[in-house]
Parts: structure tokens; sequence; C-alpha cells
């Protein structure tokens, strides 16, 4: 394998952690196609580089034997390698705005943020037919946007779903004004037209954006 492929192995190996961690070698190894050998040679340089480390995941059920196996989630470095360069400026002139004009200036632009979201995706989500379609077109719009999304199970019996974001393009800036996160939040309320729930953000230490949309009966979402 030349050093080019290799390099851009590794650079999809950190993108599928940062979307679908905690994530072990062996499921890494399923995705790329590649020996599981292959794949911890990516993942112990990634971990060499502070970009990724292993998460500690609690055991649910019954216990197995023998080793369980290693899981990964990226490090704020890791989310770093995928952030775009305009967070200095942008958190430059958010303070700036809050210095001159007062936190009305900050709230109008967060107002603004909101608008943008929900005229973004507010098309594709009208064509949907029950609750669970509109999440699914939503996440699938954020991952072509590059918010690294993916969807997981959030209760029994599928009444709940969580959609996780891998990345975030202003994590930096969110970190500095959490409005933005709670902007998208209520965006993301509205679009789904549910009471939302967020769970964890980047901007707060968190190694993926979730949050918990409850989505009541599944049959009945299903069109049963």
């Amino acid at each position: 394998m030349s050093e080019l492929n290799d390099s851009s192995t590794c650079d999809q190996v950190l993108r599928l952690i940062i979307e679908h961690g905690p994530i072990s070698a062996g499921e890494l190894a399923k995705m790329l196609v590649l020996t599981p050998a292959a794949v911890r040679r990516h993942v112990s340089s990634l971990v060499s580089d502070g970009l990724i480390a292993e998460h500690n995941v609690p055991n649910i059920g019954p216990a197995k034997r023998g080793r369980p196996s290693r899981k990964y989630v990226a490090t704020q470095a890791g989310q770093a390698e995928l952030a775009e360069g305009y967070a200095d400026i942008a958190n430059a002139t958010l303070s700036f705005m809050k210095s001159e004009f007062g936190q009305g200036a900050v709230a109008k632009f967060v107002d603004g943020r909101v608008e943008e979201i929900e005229k973004r995706y507010s098309a594709a989500l009208a064509g949907a037919n029950n609750p669970l379609e509109r999440v699914e077109m939503l996440a699938h719009g954020l991952n072509k946007d590059g918010y690294a999304t993916s969807l997981r199970s959030g209760g029994p019996r599928g009444i709940a779903i969580q959609l996780c974001q891998g990345h975030c393009p202003i994590q930096d800036v969110a970190a500095e004004f959490p409005e933005l996160c709670e902007a998208e939040t209520r965006a993301f309320a509205r679009l789904l037209d549910v009471p939302i729930q967020r769970l964890s953000t980047l901007a707060g230490g968190a190694h993926v954006c979730t949050t918990n949309i409850p989505l009541g009966n599944p049959r009945k979402n299903l069109g049963a």
C-alpha cells in the first residue's frame, strides 16, 4: 500500500470513529473491508497521535467470556482534524458584538441561525410520512453537510431514537457561545414537531452531540 493510500485509509478510520464511536477495530475492519490487523495498525497510530482514545463502555446484559473488544472515540484533537478554520474569527466577531452592542446582538445572530437551519431542512422533511422518516431525513441532510450523523435506538421498544452528530463545524465557537447549541436544538424540535432533549454536545466536551427524540407509538409511526 502506498504512503498516500495509507494516509487516506487512516483518515477514513478517524472519520468512522468520529461518526460511529465508540467502535472497535473489528467493527471498523468490517466497514472498511480490511483485515483487523491492518485496522489495528491505523488505530494504534491515531492513538499515538492523540486523535482517538479508548472508551470504557459499560456492560449491558449477561457477561460474555473472554476479554471485551476495545472501543474507541475521537478526542478533541481528533475532532479538530475536521474543524473549520473560521472558528477563531467567528469567536472574535461574536465577542466583539457582545462587548459593543450587548447580549441582544448575539441573541439576534442566534435567532438568524435558527431560521437558517429550519429553512435549510424544512423542504426535505415536508415529504416525510411519520416522525421516524422526519428524523431519518434530518440525519441525511446533516450528514451531507458534514456533521457525521448517525441514528441509534434511544429507548426500549423503539419509543425513542438518538440523533448523534460526530462532527460539528462550529464546535469551537459553540464552546464559547453555548447559545448556538441551544438554538440548534430549538430548530430541530420545530423541524421534527416533537419535544426533544439534548443529552450531550461536542462543545461541552462529549465525544458526540446526542439528541434524544421521542417517537411515540412505533407501530403508529411505521404506518401500522
